[in-house]
């Protein structure tokens, strides 16, 4: 298993990352908010976890080894397969995701891409004993911040969209039209905001 994987960042795409390492690049697909955080030439490290099929190899790359057991963790509930368990992770902290789960906040997780109600209450039935016992309990999980700034998102989200190939003028566009559609939650953190909002202004470049 390739546990971790540190480099030079070559390439940035709404794919993934291109990590180099020693003269050979690496492609690691990733959640939003590790696409928000990295930038091409920075060298990072990321906690990995390999995606074995029978006609692919895929990497996937994480900020944290706590993220990475709670994208492994994710996999254990039936239907859920990398790509949703990506989804995940993109949508909310693992910290959110262990609110919701012993919270039993199935509304929450019906937000995340590729999740229904029925999905949701399997997360809630196979994740709870699982959470608990591969990323730490309840009492471990940090008070979310709930100060969010209602337009810090944009600048985010705007330099999110360049650095995945659109110009300034089209994430401009982008992040003015996606206003309409911002979530209207207080409790929604700053990290979650910029996801969903870049998720959002994603969805509307593809269909332009």
């Amino acid at each position: 298993m390739i546990a971790s994987l540190s480099g030079t960042v070559a390439h940035i795409s709404s794919a993934g990352i291109v990590v180099e390492v020693g003269g050979v690049g690496i492609a690691v697909q990733c959640p939003t908010p590790v696409l928000l955080a990295t930038r091409v030439a920075q060298h990072v490290t990321f906690s990995t976890s390999l995606v074995v099929r029978e006609d692919s190899l895929t990497l996937f790359g994480f900020l944290s080894a706590d993220d990475r057991d709670v994208f492994e963790t994710l996999q254990s509930v039936s239907g859920v397969g990398p790509r949703v368990a990506v989804a995940v992770l993109s949508a909310m902290s693992a910290d959110d995701l262990r609110r919701a789960v012993h919270a039993g906040d199935e509304v929450s997780l019906t937000k995340v891409s590729g999740i229904g109600k029925k999905g949701a209450q399997r997360l809630v039935l196979e994740l709870g004993d699982k959470l608990t016992s591969a990323v730490g309990t309840p009492a471990d999980v940090r008070a979310s911040s709930t100060s969010v700034d209602p337009q810090s998102w944009q600048p985010q989200v705007q330099a999110a969209l360049v650095s995945l190939g659109w110009s300034q003028r089209e994430a401009d566009i982008a992040v003015e039209e996606s206003l309409a559609l911002k979530p209207d939650d207080p409790d929604l953190s700053d990290a979650n905001l910029v996801s969903t909002m870049l998720g959002i202004a994603l969805r509307g470049l593809s269909r332009s």
